[in-house]
């Protein structure tokens, strides 16, 4: 990694690395930060996109900086059983098929 310059977040694709073309719904590397999510941002505040031979330089960087993301976007690394996920509540696949269910009497 050069001198005075750090890895920080995509500013374009938000650390995904890609896109989804409205036309196709294909997705498409982000031509900013050539599909990696990061890019160099030098002191002044100029962005660009990390060359390949600097990947292993900056990997753990990176790695680190997603774990960090995916932390904010409420990934624990620990899959969720269908009826603890929020989008399924109020859902046939919200309910818990183990819990008990209050007899009717």
């Amino acid at each position: 990694m050069p001198d005075k310059e750090r890895v920080i977040r995509c500013p374009s694709c938000d650390g995904y690395g890609w896109f989804e073309d409205d036309e196709t719904a294909e997705a498409v590397d982000c031509d900013w930060c050539k599909g990696i999510g990061y890019v160099y941002r030098s002191a002044d505040g100029v962005d660009r996109p990390i060359p390949r031979q600097d990947a292993e330089l900056v990997a753990e960087t990176i790695e680190n900086l997603e774990r960090e993301r995916l932390h904010a976007l409420g990934y624990s690394g620990q899959a969720k059983k269908p009826w603890e996920q929020d989008i399924r509540k109020g859902t046939k696949g919200g309910v818990n098929p183990y819990e008990e269910k209050p007899s009717e009497e």
